[in-house]
């Protein structure tokens, strides 16, 4: 009994309660214990976030509260990326090329390997439409290579960067690629969308919230969200000093920053591959992974030529080829609409040689 009580609050208080210490922390900074605290705060807004997300999902359906979660987190990372580069000046320029390339090798990679190894290892095979999922991965393709490849190859400015019309092009492009795919997943072809309904998830099967309560959870949802980008920007000077102490290179802040921020939606898509709902997972990851690129950087575009910031967003060589190779196995991984534990070994490998390469350029 008293364990049932304790699950029931905690996501109801837990918000609240980190907004509050967030408030609490911003204007002192934290350090030592402090730190500690901060994380651990932002590791249970992260549940929190979560269980509130299967709340939406569960009153509105699918595909619909995946995309909630999707769109929530990324436009308060763009909200996170684009306060650091006006505090950073010229040298936060690589910044966004930087988180969104470590985001869409997390999703790609280390939250899909993750996915396809507890789904396989629980249910030895698992199922999902390659018509919804096959599509927002081309558009993902398409999205990373025109924003993070194409740059080294122009020649109207330096090498890695686009002149201000290339850049409105782009985000423009960015934008309509996403909006499309949004269209496509909740209006023009919803069902490819839709995920078999798994026996072992009992929440299915239970009467949805009420309208209420849905909109409770909205809110909550988002300000566990913003907590828990609060207190990644918080920590983010402790992450920066302990990377400048171990010589590691400036890209691993970003890789951790956005870690951090896609906790949410990995442990949701962990979830729901336990649950053998396979295509609760792949719209989660494909969908985030767009978002990423979709929203962040027509916003980031917008903000660098208004504001006349340093943007650059070609990647170094050794990246184009791990996306590449990334882009190559996921084609084959999402080719059948059936996976097993060998898909995920292969993705989690990826993920494992993106981290190293990072560290060990």
């Amino acid at each position: 009994m008293g364990t049932n009580r304790l699950s029931r609050l905690f996501p109801l208080v837990t918000p609240p309660a980190a907004g509050l210490l967030l408030a609490v922390l911003v204007p002192a900074g934290v350090s030592g214990a402090l730190a500690l605290l901060a994380l651990l705060a932002l590791f249970a807004a992260v549940f929190a976030s979560v269980h509130h997300a299967e709340v939406i999902a569960h009153r509105t359906g699918e595909p619909y509260g995946t995309l909630v979660l999707a769109l929530a987190v990324t436009v308060i990372e763009t909200a996170l990326i684009l306060s650091m580069m006006l505090a950073g000046g010229k040298a936060s320029a690589a910044l966004p090329r930087d988180t969104i390339y470590a985001a869409v090798m997390i999703i790609c990679n280390g939250v899909v390997g993750l996915s396809l190894l507890i789904g396989g290892l629980k249910h030895r095979e698992q199922a999902f439409r390659i018509e919804g999922t096959g599509s927002g991965f081309a558009a993902l393709a398409a999205l990373s290579v025109m924003v993070l490849v194409m740059p080294l190859y122009t020649t109207s400015s330096p090498e890695g960067t686009y002149t201000a019309s290339q850049l409105i092009f782009v985000a423009g492009s960015s934008l309509v690629l996403w909006l499309v795919f949004v269209f496509i997943q909740t209006v023009r072809h919803r069902d490819y969308f839709l995920p078999a309904v798994g026996i072992e998830d009992e929440s299915l099967h239970a009467s949805p919230p009420s309208r209420r309560t849905a909109w409770i959870s909205f809110g909550l949802l988002l300000l566990s969200l913003v907590s828990v980008v609060g207190f990644a920007k918080l920590l983010s000077p402790a992450i920066e000093s302990l990377v400048s102490a171990y010589q590691a290179p400036k890209a691993v802040v970003g890789i951790i920053i956005a870690l951090i921020v896609l906790l949410p939606e990995t442990w949701a898509a962990l979830r729901a591959a336990r649950a053998d709902r396979l295509q609760t997972s792949m719209n989660l990851a494909i969908g985030s992974a767009l978002a990423s690129i979709g929203l962040t950087i027509p916003l980031v575009v917008g903000a660098a030529v208004l504001l006349e910031l340093d943007l650059t967003l070609g990647l170094e060589m050794k990246d184009v080829a791990m996306l590449a190779l990334s882009f190559l196995v996921g084609a084959i991984t999402l080719g059948s609409g059936r996976t097993n534990v060998m898909q995920g070994a292969i993705h989690l490998v990826l993920f494992a040689t993106f981290l190293f390469l990072t560290l060990v350029p």
